[in-house]
């Protein structure tokens, strides 16, 4: 369920004067409600920043028409990889599983993705890859990553023009952590960033921040 703008009293009068009367000057909003220009000034540039009014000059305020869902969603629309993507975590092809554990510890990450000696997108690799490879009797440090992980057609990326909530979509639907943010290059896809779930989270709080 998505969570509405929460409006104060005032501001929730504020749009219904200018949704009767619209378009109308800031002075005429404060003689409606007997207050002055200076006190109504914040309440003002909230509603005009979140979308539900817009302002011309000389002209004065007038009502968007449009809710607070419609436009949660089209800030949503406005928010791209490049705005939240991080710094990848990367391995070669050829480390150990046991290595390939150690650095996902130490670099505090739950996806690690694997690269080829030029740098470019060959694999992928989650806790449960590792976890599943750590079952049995085998000797972690004499099996390479390139066995286990996930590899290309299979992989799901992203690029940095593409929109984070459509990043967000792809993690639900793939189960997944994390997405390589990728560019393409002559040899495949060279890995850039990285998109996980708390990059998104993240995003959506500063979104959530905007509107208070």
């Amino acid at each position: 369920m998505v969570r509405t703008i929460e409006l104060t009293k005032r501001q929730e009068q504020i749009l219904q004067i200018v949704k009767d009367n619209g378009p109308i000057t800031g002075e005429q909003i404060a003689d409606q409600l007997s207050l002055t220009r200076a006190t109504l000034r914040p309440d003002l540039a909230i509603l005009t920043m979140a979308g539900f009014l817009d302002a011309r000059p000389r002209v004065g305020y007038f009502y968007t028409g449009k809710s607070g869902t419609q436009l949660l969603t089209e800030n949503l629309q406005k928010i791209y990889v490049s705005d939240y993507q991080s710094i990848p975590v990367v391995v070669s092809e050829s480390v150990s599983v046991y290595d390939a554990i150690c650095t996902m510890f130490l670099e505090d990450v739950g996806t690690l993705f694997v690269v080829d000696q030029h740098s470019n997108l060959v694999g992928v690799l989650s806790r449960k890859d590792l976890l599943r490879a750590s079952i049995g009797k085998q000797e972690l440090t004499n099996i390479p990553v390139n066995i286990i992980m996930t590899r290309m057609p299979n992989i799901t990326t992203c690029e940095r023009e593409d929109l984070l909530i459509d990043v967000a979509r792809k993690l639900i639907e793939k189960q997944i952590d994390a997405l390589p943010v990728v560019k393409k290059s002559d040899n495949g896809y060279e890995v850039i960033g990285r998109v996980t779930k708390s990059n998104i989270t993240k995003a959506f709080l500063a979104l959530a921040d905007e509107d208070r």
